[in-house]
């Protein structure tokens, strides 16, 4: 969600980052998102590093819980941005990763009660 939120600030993920200033709701990620994110727009896009940093501000950096729960069916690189997701307390966790996470979207009996969604999919669950 970093990335294209950085990537696009006019699409659906930025949009998410500035509801959470006036919505009720609070965003976090982790170090290790955030790494990832910086890591993938230097070599796709370094001059939105700085759109990031900016979105950054507004969302809270939690740990990563390397003993914390995670799906079994989740690959080892996304299991830290899982288990920070589930240490944080996350109702939600926003993605667009549908390789790896798709199988466990909107599957909370399966992902320790976190509901798993793209970010259209939590806009449009908000603008019910």
């Amino acid at each position: 969600m970093l990335f294209t939120a950085a990537h696009n600030p006019n699409g659906k993920a930025a949009l998410v980052i500035e509801l959470s200033r006036w919505e009720s709701f609070s965003l976090a990620t982790s170090a290790y998102a955030r790494e990832e994110a910086i890591r993938n727009l230097d070599r796709k896009a370094p001059e939105a590093i700085v759109r990031m940093n900016t979105f950054l501000k507004s969302l809270r950096l939690v740990e990563h819980r390397p003993d914390a729960p995670f799906p079994v069916a989740l690959v080892e690189k996304d299991r830290p941005i899982f288990q920070a997701a589930l240490g944080w307390g996350a109702s939600h966790l926003l993605t667009g990763d549908l390789k790896h996470f798709g199988p466990l979207m909107k599957q909370p009996c399966e992902t320790h009660g976190i509901v798993v969604q793209t970010v259209a999919q939590f806009l449009e669950s908000v603008a019910k």
